[in-house]
């Protein structure tokens, strides 16, 4: 063989271990995308196991809104307890099988978020959802309530006491948003809802362990995450809409602007608090303390960012004796 021979082989050879490369990337990319292709489900596909009774539908300004309306239908002051970002109502069921023994309450999916999914409007602000809860009120009848709230569902009962305090009795704040802050950990899945270039694949593909690693990042202890817990997130995730409504929700966040309004808020509030909440830093619910006059303040050391989901008991403890 000749010299010049030599080197022509080498580089054939070369080209086709690239190619076996290249087909294996390709391969492994194609089995990725199959493995974590998941595509939207409509309200009816997913109602069946997540929407059991008490849970309803009903009509609020053209939009049917998942509601579960339990306990004492009589109370003149029903606890209505609003979830956070890509949450559901389902984080409250801890909370709800006891309150409703002695109380009427309410919990609701809301618009962009659970089987409600999105808003005709594409309008996810604050102003948006605080008018959605009074909307929701009038639709059931209620004149005056305990609202409580958790992250974003926290800054929505706020934001109501100050738009129409006659309508509120007291606040329950639970890590909730409001001012300003910077997160010492992003759940995976809001990183990448943030990158317009994902969106198609976010949109028709949801990767168990991004899910399961958003849902550790809020927990205290993420060995409380359990399968089921995960299929739950991800089912909600599923909702069509949902995903888009997201990234909508991302661009529309309001990043402490209305803060200076919480000095006005003078109902009773409780503000509770994980000690481990890597998204809304401790010293957040501090500053509530110091600008909701005569509000209380307690902390659990142990707990992340969703405290009432992550431990209802002790958590529920706490407001059982601020409702007495």
């Amino acid at each position: 063989m000749s010299t010049a021979a030599k080197p022509r082989s080498l580089k054939k050879k070369l080209i086709i271990v690239l190619l076996i490369i290249l087909s294996c990337l390709i391969a492994s990319a194609v089995i990725g995308l199959a493995l974590s292709w998941a595509p939207d489900k409509t309200a009816d596909e997913l109602s069946e196991q997540w929407a059991p009774r008490p849970s309803q539908f009903i009509d609020v300004k053209g939009l049917f809104v998942h509601v579960r309306d339990e306990g004492w239908i009589e109370d003149p002051t029903p606890i209505i307890l609003i979830h956070g970002t890509s949450s559901s109502l389902h984080t409250w069921e801890g909370w709800a099988k006891e309150l409703k023994k002695q109380h009427r309450v309410i919990t609701m999916d809301l618009p962009g978020f659970g089987l409600t999914g999105p808003n005709q409007s594409n309008d996810y602000s604050n102003a948006t959802y605080t008018q959605f809860i009074l909307d929701l009120m009038d639709a059931l009848h209620v004149q005056r309530a305990i609202l409580g709230g958790n992250s974003l569902g926290g800054e929505i009962a706020w934001e109501v006491a100050v738009a129409a305090p006659n309508r509120v009795e007291k606040l329950i704040l639970v890590d909730a948003a409001g001012y300003a802050f910077t997160p010492k950990s992003i759940p995976l899945g809001f990183q990448l809802a943030r990158i317009p270039e994902m969106s198609w694949l976010m949109n028709h593909c949801l990767p168990r362990s991004m899910m399961e690693e958003s849902v550790k990042n809020v927990y205290g202890n993420p060995e409380k995450v359990t399968p089921a817990l995960v299929d739950r997130y991800e089912a909600m995730t599923r909702r069509a809409g949902n995903r888009e409504a997201l990234r909508l929700r991302l661009t529309q966040l309001n990043a402490g602007k209305d803060a200076d309004l919480i000095k006005t808020i003078h109902v009773p509030t409780l503000i509770l608090w994980g000690g481990k909440d890597q998204l809304i830093p401790p010293e957040n619910a501090s500053w509530f303390q110091r600008d909701i006059a005569g509000s209380k303040l307690i902390m659990f050391d142990d707990l992340g960012h969703v405290p009432q989901e992550e431990n209802p008991v002790v958590t529920l403890a706490a407001v059982n004796i601020f409702l007495q």
